[in-house]
Parts: structure tokens; sequence; C-alpha cells
């Protein structure tokens, strides 16, 4: 199945700019010499396992999770990636470099690892050092590609396990109204993850032999981690199916169904991989019959209680799925009518394409974003319409926080796949003074093991692009009056 990225023979006008590809050669060729000479240590490694690949997930104000991989070393599985080592793990950490005296353990042995510390204070900075059976991890390498995949601060980057260290953020001002999951890309009956059609060289990841589709598996980890931290709703942001086959986005709103219903508890907009098809001679819109009972349009406004909801149809257009999103004229118009009809309503609008795509370490091409001048239009809808606060999109396949000049108080979050590596949502956070926005990955072990083995995507440098360049792409905390949001939702949780 092919992945989002352009390709030649969707749309040659999608292909990123000699110049994108000479900068992404640039940022990636390092990495890459890197990730060589990570494996060549990798076999002369005198201990019986190695300890790689740790990311700091994610960082809250009282929370953080914090991953790693162990792997036997000399192995291989094929993709050049060792092969699983079962062992403990822990993280020690405190409040001094040389002062770890806290410990976080796992409930039992693992080759994923995937330890939450739970007792931290806001604003505090703290040093860890995470490791199994006295081997330290080492961190996957965004330093790179001036990302930081273990920390908030450069403390401790270029040594050998650590400490490393990150602050925790202040909350969001306010008391907690409610959260909501942002997900996108689901993938509903893919079988290859990274593939690109008309570039044979890209090699795909595959689910391992005998277990279950990796995409069902993700999204079933994702329904029940978003339930487990405590989301009230639930938004999909397109391509819910690999090609908008009737049985794949049949399955996609089972699973979706699990979290609640739809249309009440969550909601799902069309992405690229979701339009119309053509079996027979006859025109067949899979999607409309799936979520919205065959009638159009794919595009709607909610309030809830005082919280806005806005989903776009962002391919709303014939095409091959490779070009740039595109609104009809129709459902422009209707756009701009909803945000002036609001004003001041605070207000989350999701779509499947980003307004902009900004510092990728891959070369993106127009197909990656919305229609130029369409994304104008909305940024202009924005300026004038401030109780807008967040623009969620997918598309990309990254964890990326972008703000944008034309609309200063709208952040745009592009939320990674929950199909693949790094897998996951991210955790809107709706405070009566601001919001907080929080990557987690599944904490289930089958959905960690195809998170792991997706990784290679990209000949391994997917995680340069897909976790974010920053903890800031993946965990941030926005100040913000968000005090009208006070509807039915809020009324339930206080009663309960």
């Amino acid at each position: 199945m092919r992945c989002c990225l352009p390709t030649p023979l969707a749309a040659l006008s999608a292909l990123p700019s000699p110049c994108d590809v000479l900068r992404s050669g640039a940022l990636l060729v390092p990495a890459l010499l890197r990730t060589a000479a990570a494996r060549r240590a990798g076999r002369r490694h005198p201990d019986s396992l190695i300890a790689v690949h740790l990311e700091l997930v994610t960082l809250a104000e009282d929370r953080a999770v914090i991953t790693w991989y162990t792997g036997i070393p000399g192995t291989d599985d094929g993709f050049g990636h060792p092969l699983p080592a079962v062992t403990e793990g822990e993280v020690v950490y405190g409040t001094h470099p040389a002062r770890l005296n806290r410990t976080a353990a796992e409930d039992g042995p693992t080759a994923h690892h995937y330890v939450e510390l739970t007792d931290l204070e806001p604003g505090q900075t703290y040093y860890y050092r995470a490791g199994s059976r006295g081997v330290a991890a080492t961190p996957t390498p965004l330093h790179l590609v001036r990302g930081n995949a273990v920390g908030t601060s450069l403390h401790g980057l270029g040594s050998a396990g650590g400490p490393y260290s990150f602050t925790t953020p202040q909350p969001p001002p306010g008391r907690h109204l409610l959260s909501i999951a942002l997900c996108n890309d689901l993938h509903l009956g893919e079988t290859a993850a990274g593939l690109v059609a008309g570039i044979p060289l890209i090699r795909g990841v595959s689910q391992a032999p005998g277990l279950a589709p990796y995409p069902e598996t993700m999204s079933r980890a994702l329904v029940e981690e978003a339930r487990r931290r405590g989301a009230d709703l639930l938004l999909a942001a397109g391509d819910v199916s690999a090609d908008g086959a009737p049985r794949d986005l049949a399955e996609a709103r089972r699973i979706m169904d699990g979290f609640g219903t739809h249309g009440q508890d969550y909601f799902v907009v069309r992405g690229n991989h979701d339009r119309p098809g053509q079996p027979g001679a006859a025109f067949h819109d899979a999607f409309l019959d799936t979520f919205h009972d065959g009638d159009g349009p794919a595009y709607f406004a909610r309030d809830l209680g005082g919280l806005g909801i806005i989903g776009l149809d962002t391919y709303e257009k014939e095409g091959a799925g490779g070009d740039a999103g595109g609104l009809g004229a129709e459902q422009l118009s209707w756009f701009r009518a909803r945000l002036k009809e609001r004003g001041d309503q605070p207000t989350v609008v999701f779509g499947h394409h980003p307004l902009a795509v900004r510092d990728s370490v891959f070369p993106m091409g127009r197909g990656q974003r919305l229609d130029r001048r369409q994304a104008r239009a909305i940024l202009d809808a924005y300026a004038a319409a401030p109780g807008v606060f967040l623009h969620h999109a997918g598309h990309t396949h990254r964890n990326k926080r972008t703000v944008l000049p034309q609309a200063p108080h709208v952040t745009q979050q592009e939320v990674s796949a929950v199909k693949d590596y790094p897998g996951g949502f991210c955790l809107l956070r709706i405070h009566s003074g601001g919001f907080a926005l929080n990557h987690y990955k599944p904490g289930g072990a089958p959905a960690r093991e195809w998170a792991e083995r997706s990784r290679r995507v990209a000949g391994g440098l997917w995680p340069h692009h897909a976790l974010g360049r920053s903890v800031t792409d993946r965990n941030s905390v926005t100040v913000r009056d968000l005090s009208g949001v006070t509807g039915p939702l809020i009324r339930q949780r206080e009663a309960t």
C-alpha cells in the first residue's frame, strides 16, 4: 500500500523542489552515518544486550513517559535491527545529576521498555538514566538534525548513558475542563508501512508473520490508551483507511465505536486515502456511507456546550491522492460563515492536510499540505476569528507544532500517524486558562512491538521525521482564556 509521501506517478507538481532535496540530504547524511556506526558498535558490544532508542515521549507538568529497546548484539532481523532481548528495565532520576535517588521500574520483563514517572513537580529540572541489566540506554540520535529525543536541554548529549535532563512545564492555568484525543492516519487495510509508489528502491516494513494486521493493532491500542488517559472526545483527522475500501472504512468505524458513539463521542473527517472510488462504472463514496449515512457533505460544525468543533474535508476534489489538498468553493464559503458566526467562541478545527509544512528533514512537496490559496484564505479567516485556538492536522505522519504569523493565536498541531512509529495520539487538555498538548504512545505490548519494528521505515531514518524535532513539537502548553467552555461534557465530568 502506498504511503502519503508525494509520488512521481501521482502528480509531478507535488514533488519537492531541488533545494528541498539538497537541504534534506545535508541534514540526513550525518544521521545515516551515525546509524551505521551504531550498528557496527552493536556487533562489538561486550555485554549480553544493547539498550538503544531511548526517547522522552511524553512530558507534562507532573509526569513523563520514557521508552527504549533492548536487543541481542550481533543479531539481525533482516532490517538491520537486533533481535529483542527480554529483560527488566528501570529509570533512576532526581533533581541533581549526582543524586539520582528515585527509581521507577516496569511491571515485568520486556524488550520494549515503557516507564512512566508520575511524581514530578511543575517547573522542576530532573536528571535521569534509563537502562536494563546494568546497560545504560542510549538515545535515538535526533540531535544530529537539531532535535533532542531525550530531554529539553543539551545536558548529557554525547555521553554514553547520560544523565539526561528535562524541565517539566507549568500546567495550563485554571481548572481542567475536558480532554480530547487528536489522531489521524489509521490506514486500515494497509499491509506494508513506508512504501512509496513509483520509487521501487524504498523498502516497506510489514507485520511479523502470524500477528494481527498492524493498522488494527495500533487503532485498537489508540482507543484503549485514549480512554485510559481520560479523553472525553476523539477527533480523527482523516486517512482512517488505506484506499477508501468499504470494508476498511467499516472496520475503522467498528474499532472507533469502542471509544463511544460517532457524532457524539468521536468525529471523523476525510483524508486523501479516504477519497471516493469507482467500483465498476458507478461512482461510490464509501466514506460518506460509513460516517454520514450516505448523505453529504463530509464537513461539519458542532457546538459542544461552549466548545466549537469544525471538521474539514480537505480532499473534496477529484484526484489520485498525491496532490495538494483542496476544499470546494462551497465548503470554503461555509467555513468562513461558521467562523464569523462563532466570533470569540473557543473553537478547534481539524482536517487532514496541514495549512503549511515547515522544518521537515525530508523533502516535502505541495502534496503534503493544503492548496496554498485556500490555506491563505483559512488563515485570513482565523485572523478575524479570535476564538479559534487549535488547528489539528495529519497527513505528514509527524509531530510538529507550528504558529504561523498570519494567525498567531492559532496553534497548528501536526500529529504522527496512528498506524506506525511512533504511533499513538496527542491528548489535548483544555483548562479554563489555557491548554496542553501531550503525545502518548500506546502502552500495550503488541503496539509497542510494532512501533519498534516500524521505526525502520525510510532506512531507519523515520524517527528523525516522525517523533518531533524537539520535545515541544509533541508536548507544549499555551496560556489562553478558554473559560467559555462550560457545556454538557463539563457538567457530566463534574457529576462523576
